[in-house]
């Protein structure tokens, strides 16, 4: 028989005769009991944040809109101005929110501090990134190790430290006045906060920025140069887009960490405007509105699951790029 005819007699077969066989019984019970084994492993992990995690935020919004009985009466019995739900839901509690003047004040220093903080990290890191990627040296060395420091000094230690740095009588006031100037007052202020941010958040962008553009392959940027492109171009068409995703992932991290910080501008910030984060702590211990504070909890979730969507964005174009998806 020829291979002609070998094939012709193949494609003569029953479609059924020429699939793989599918496992036994046994296989089937071999396969099940894997997939329960691995399931029971991630289950501990997964009941625990559900019950510590996934549980109090589903209470806090409930709470927030209205639902204050089971495990909300408590606070609701406890706390002032607590509006309870007619029907199913209310959305008094935001109502009074963003009638007091002073939560949309609030809410847009956060936001401000949270825009400003997020591009100038993102602007340092790369700027040190691409001075490491390119040049190196001892002065590219020297800046790197200098923003990683800040990852082992402890966040509250770092906000008092430059509280008392730039207040008006700390060192830099101080130091000016030796020889006669007046340096400004950022303690307490939002310029302080947006300093101490920046100062606490930089160190992980750096780490991603600097990990991104080391990845890229030396060939792409020597045919860069081999075509006639400058130092600019070959950061703007280079080294900046192969490393968009990590760049993007440390713009979205530190987004987030900023607008829910409590520490920072709780030791730099002014008493007006307040960052969110202290705001849902002044509602919830010094007016005693838990309802209030849960709110103000909502809107921080709101506003960060937008930031987190480009998060998620960015994770699945790096894994069809890769080809996982």
């Amino acid at each position: 028989m020829t291979a002609l005819d070998h094939s012709a007699e193949t494609a003569r077969r029953p479609r059924e005769a020429r699939r793989p066989a599918r496992p036994g019984g046994a296989g089937r019970r071999a396969e099940r009991r894997r997939a329960a084994v691995g399931f029971s492993m991630a289950l501990p992990p997964v009941l625990v944040i559900s019950l510590f995690v996934g549980l109090p935020v589903v209470l806090a919004v409930a709470f927030s809109l209205g639902v204050t009985g089971g495990l909300n009466r408590t606070a609701a019995v406890i706390g002032q101005d607590v509006h309870s739900a007619d029907g199913l839901l209310t959305t008094a509690a935001y109502e009074q929110l963003f009638a007091d003047p002073r939560f949309p004040r609030d809410l847009a220093a956060t936001v401000l501090v949270t825009v400003v903080t997020t591009l100038v990290v993102l602007g340092l890191a790369t700027g040190i990134a691409v001075l490491l990627r390119l040049r190196g040296g001892w002065a590219a060395t020297l800046l790197s190790g200098l923003a990683v420091v800040p990852l082992f000094i402890p966040v509250v230690i770092a906000s008092w430290a430059i509280l008392t740095f730039y207040s008006a009588d700390g060192f830099l006031r101080s130091l000016f006045a030796q020889v006669g100037l007046q340096a400004p007052v950022l303690g307490f202020t939002v310029t302080g906060v947006i300093i101490a941010s920046v100062w606490v958040n930089l160190p992980f962008a750096l780490l991603m920025a600097a990990s991104g553009m080391q990845a890229i392959p030396d060939a792409l940027i020597d045919a860069a140069r081999d075509a006639g492109a400058g130092t600019l171009r070959i950061v703007t068409r280079v080294l900046v887009p192969l490393a968009g995703i990590p760049l993007v992932i440390a713009g979205t991290f530190t987004a987030i960490g900023v607008l829910g910080q409590f520490t920072v501008p709780y030791f730099t910030g002014p008493n007006a405007p307040q960052q969110l984060g202290v705001d849902i702590s002044k509602y919830f211990q010094s007016f005693n509105q838990p309802q209030q504070a849960a709110a103000i909890a909502v809107v921080v979730f709101v506003i960060a699951s937008g930031v987190a969507a480009t998060y998620v964005w960015a994770n699945f174009r790096s894994a069809k790029q890769e080809g996982r998806v």
